[in-house]
C-alpha cells in the first residue's frame, strides 16, 4: 500500500513538473531547481545553450540525481522518495524531454538522449530496480514502468 501512495505521489509530482516546465519562459530561459527533503542527498545540474529546464525533487536519505543538458529547448525532471536511489539525464540536441520517477530504495535509472525531440520516461517502484534508455535520432518515444 505505501509503495503505490509514494508511486502516485512520484507521477503527480511528476506531472506537476512537466506543467511547470512547459510555461513561458523568461529572458534566458535556463532553468534549474533543486529540491531536497531528507539527508545525505546530492544533485548536480550542468547545463548549455538556451531554453533548457531541469527540475529535481528528492525526498528520503542518500538519493543522488544528476543531469546534463547542451543544446536547446530540452527539459528533464526527477522526483526520488525513499533511499539510496539514483537517476541521471543527459541530454545533447534540442526538444528532447525526459522524466524519471522512483520510488523506494536503491533503484538506478538513467535516460541519454542525442538528437531532436525524443521523449523518455523510467518510472520504478519497490527496491533495487535498474532501467536505462539510450535515443539517438529524432521522434522517438520509450516509457519503462517497473514495480
Amino acid at each position: 500500500m505505501q509503495l503505490a501512495a509514494t508511486l502516485k505521489t512520484a507521477a503527480l509530482a511528476l506531472a506537476l513538473s512537466a506543467g511547470a516546465l512547459a510555461a513561458p519562459a523568461h529572458a534566458g530561459c535556463t532553468v534549474a531547481s533543486v529540491t531536497q527533503w531528507g539527508a545525505g542527498n546530492a544533485a548536480g545540474i550542468g547545463q548549455s545553450g538556451p531554453c533548457n529546464r531541469v527540475t529535481m525533487i528528492q525526498d528520503g536519505d542518500g538519493n543522488t540525481a544528476l543531469s546534463s543538458q547542451d543544446g536547446r529547448r530540452n527539459r528533464a525532471v526527477v522526483v526520488q522518495g525513499g533511499n539510496g536511489n539514483y537517476a541521471d539525464t543527459d541530454q545533447r540536441g534540442r526538444g528532447n524531454i525526459a522524466g524519471i520517477a522512483q520510488g523506494g530504495n536503491g533503484n538506478d535509472a538513467s535516460i541519454s538522449q542525442r538528437g531532436s525531440r525524443n521523449a523518455a520516461a523510467i518510472i520504478q517502484g519497490g527496491s533495487g530496480g535498474s532501467a536505462s534508455v539510450a535515443q539517438g535520432g529524432r521522434g522517438n518515444v520509450v516509457v519503462i514502468v517497473q514495480n
